[in-house]
C-alpha cells in the first residue's frame, strides 16, 4: 500500500473532474481516473505521473452498468490498497418539460446520478473506513450535486430529482458514518462553464456561469478539512438576485 493518499475520481477526462484530478495530484494523491473513454484518460494520466510524481490508474467505465461500477471500485482497491477520496463526479444532465419526459431518460439519470454513486462507495467503504480510523482526514466521498437538487427549477423536474437525491443520499451516509471518520458531502453548484451548459438555452450567460477552477478548488478544499469537521452540503451559486438558483 502507497504512503500516499488515494482518491478515486469519476468524469474525469474533461471539466471539473480533469481539473479535481489535477489538483489532487498536486497535493500528492496517487489517483484512480474514470470515464468512458480511454484515450483523454490516458493523456492526463500520462501528464500527470510526469508531472507530479503520483502513480495514476485508467479506468474507462459506464457509470450506467453495476457490473462496470464494481470493476471500477475492484480495479482501484486492488491497486491502491486504500481509499482516502472518492470523487463522484461523473453524470448526465438532460432537461425538459415535466409533462413528456421519457422515463426511460429519467431511470438512466437514476442509473448514472445516483445508482453508481451508491455501489461505488459501498463497494470502497471498508477502505473508507480504514482512512477514517487511521489517517487525520479521514475518508470523504465528495458528491458533484447541483443547485437544481436544493430549490426546483422548470425543465429539470428528472435530472434535479437525482440531485436532491444524491444530496439525501450523502447526509444519510454522513449521520451512518461519520463518527467513524466518513464523511460525504454533496457540492451543489449552479451553471459552471462545461461543456454539459455550453449550449443550454436560458438567460444565463456563459460568463455569468461558475469558473471550473473555483469548483475545483472548493470540492479539493473539504480533503483538507479534519475528521473532526463535517460539511454536510455546500451550495456555490452566481452573483445576482437568485441566490439559490442555477
Amino acid at each position: 500500500m502507497s504512503a500516499n493518499p488515494a482518491a478515486l475520481v469519476t468524469g474525469a477526462s474533461r471539466g471539473i473532474g480533469r481539473e479535481i484530478a489535477r489538483r489532487l495530484a498536486v497535493e500528492g494523491h496517487d489517483l484512480t481516473v474514470s470515464a468512458r473513454g480511454r484515450e483523454p484518460l490516458d493523456a492526463l494520466a500520462a501528464e500527470l505521473e510526469s508531472e507530479h510524481g503520483v502513480k495514476v490508474v485508467v479506468a474507462p467505465t459506464d457509470m450506467s452498468s453495476t457490473d462496470d461500477v464494481h470493476a471500477l471500485a475492484e480495479a482501484h482497491a486492488t491497486a491502491h490498497g486504500r481509499t482516502d477520496v472518492i470523487v463522484l463526479n461523473a453524470g448526465m444532465g438532460a432537461i425538459g418539460a415535466f409533462a413528456d419526459f421519457p422515463v426511460r431518460r429519467l431511470e438512466k439519470l437514476f442509473a448514472i446520478n445516483v445508482r453508481s454513486a451508491y455501489v461505488l462507495t459501498q463497494d470502497l467503504l471498508p477502505q473508507l473506513r480504514e482512512a477514517g480510523r487511521s489517517t487525520h482526514h479521514g475518508g470523504k466521498v465528495l458528491a458533484i450535486a447541483s443547485t437544481t437538487g436544493v430549490v426546483g427549477e422548470p425543465l429539470n423536474s428528472a435530472y434535479g430529482a437525482t440531485k436532491a437525491a444524491l444530496i439525501s443520499w450523502c447526509e444519510a451516509v454522513t449521520t451512518e458514518e461519520s463518527a467513524a471518520g466518513v464523511i460525504a458531502t454533496a457540492v451543489c453548484p449552479g451553471y459552471v462553464q462545461t461543456a454539459m451548459t455550453e449550449h443550454l438555452p436560458g438567460e444565463v450567460a456563459w460568463e455569468d456561469m461558475l469558473p471550473v477552477d473555483d469548483v475545483a478548488e472548493a470540492v479539493v478544499s473539504l480533503t483538507r478539512l479534519s475528521r473532526r469537521t463535517v460539511v454536510p452540503q455546500l451550495v456555490l451559486t452566481r452573483p445576482g438576485r437568485h441566490l439559490w438558483r442555477a
